[in-house]
């Protein structure tokens, strides 16, 4: 019933789009002092304003370059829970598990054996391939370093997974009871293409010149023949037809809130380093581990057992091992200077140690009727408004 918590009368999906942009806005908010930062050393010492990604994250002091970062997550936390609490009326326990409380054993399992994994592929990795790594053990650094990871990490990790399997999963449960919401998802889909066929159109007309205002021009364009097409297929009465009307039963599904919330997770990643250095291949892993967080999450009927792993897989690797091309540059205790290749680095955690580690939780927490708790309908349930509820916020 997980998903089913936010599935109430008062609340609708417009209120999940506002929910959003606060979110997305507290977290530019929050990057402000980064930037600041990086504005100030530039000025002080007379260095170019860094313009890629790679020289943005290594201006500063590695420390102080992860804090900042951080402090971004921190006021995206804060925005999530006044949103959950104050737009949604919902209580944060609500988003996190369906059950009474938290369960903080579920967490600290979760954590613990991927964190033990962690440790030990790194350690064995190190010890097969010596030469590639460096000891980069540094006491004073190291020590702040495991301040700020301990302090903060967890909240950057709690932050992307209650943003992803909590509120945006609950939010797609709510909007497939929504009618049009399967033709929502196909248009979503057929965007792309659109926007392709009338910017090449487009570009012919306008020169380089105007590139900029040409892009404004075709995504107004491409949203507004999406729109002409809902309309004209409103008023064949489409939306009415039985073939429409079995597709939005089918579309009912707990299949189409984790597809849809773990290809975004994916994708959001398509900026880091790493995809740069290793090429689109490591998509697989990023898609791959939002599909992991989004199965034991629907299974497990809470996020307890994400929150555990998300915030091991970050922290213990933010600890460990740093490198020149990885998306956080910190004074860990091991450094990477081999060259990075993807291949069966990306492939065996997806489908191998994910399966694994399915069938460990499976057997431990003794899931049940897979199929029902991944492709079943999402179903109206009759609750007590949430709101009414006692406030379990207490637990968490």
């Amino acid at each position: 019933m997980f998903l089913e918590n936010a599935v109430t009368p008062e609340n609708k999906f417009w209120k999940y789009i506002v929910g959003s942009v606060i979110v997305i806005c507290a977290s530019f908010i929050g990057q402000i002092p980064f930037m600041i930062a990086i504005a100030f050393k530039s000025f002080s010492s007379g260095k170019s304003f860094p313009t890629d990604e790679k020289s943005l994250m290594s201006f500063l002091n590695p420390n102080l370059s992860l804090f900042l970062l951080m402090l971004s997550f921190a006021f995206a936390f804060l925005a999530i829970y006044l949103v959950i609490k104050y737009l949604h009326k919902q209580t944060f326990l609500s988003v996190t598990t369906s059950r009474s409380r938290m369960d903080w054993k579920r967490f600290f399992f979760s954590f613990s054996i991927w964190g033990i994994f962690t440790i030990a592929s790194t350690v064995i990795m190190y010890y097969a391939n010596p030469e590639g790594f460096e000891i980069n053990f540094k006491p004073i650094p190291f020590a702040i370093l495991a301040v700020i990871a301990i302090v903060l990490i967890p909240i950057q990790t709690s932050t992307e997974e209650y943003v992803f399997r909590g509120y945006l999963m609950q939010g797609f449960a709510v909007v497939s009871l929504q009618k049009k919401f399967i033709s929502g998802v196909f248009y979503t889909f057929l965007f792309v293409p659109i926007y392709i066929v009338i910017g090449s159109i487009i570009d012919i007309q306008l020169t380089s010149k105007w590139y900029s205002f040409s892009q404004i021009i075709v995504f107004c364009l491409s949203v507004l023949f999406l729109l002409l097409l809902d309309l004209t297929l409103t008023k064949l009465n489409f939306f009415e037809t039985n073939f429409y009307s079995k597709l939005y039963q089918k579309s009912k599904s707990k299949l189409l809130p984790l597809f849809i919330t773990s290809v975004i997770f994916g994708t959001l990643h398509i900026a880091n380093p790493e995809v740069q250095k290793l090429g689109y291949i490591v998509m697989i892993y990023y898609i791959g581990t939002g599909f992991f967080l989004g199965i034991i999450t629907l299974m497990d009927e809470g996020m307890e057992l994400a929150l555990g792993f998300h915030a091991a897989n970050n922290l213990i690797a933010a600890l460990l091992i740093t490198s020149d091309w990885s998306a956080f540059q910190t004074e860990s205790i091991l450094k990477d200077n081999s060259e990075p290749s993807a291949g069966l680095e990306v492939l065996i955690p997806v489908f191998v140690i994910f399966p694994l580690l399915l069938f460990l939780f499976s057997k431990k927490y003794k899931w049940t009727d897979w199929k029902e708790k991944l492709t079943g309908k999402i179903n109206i349930v009759e609750v007590e408004p949430i709101q009414n509820i006692g406030n379990h916020d207490s637990n968490l």
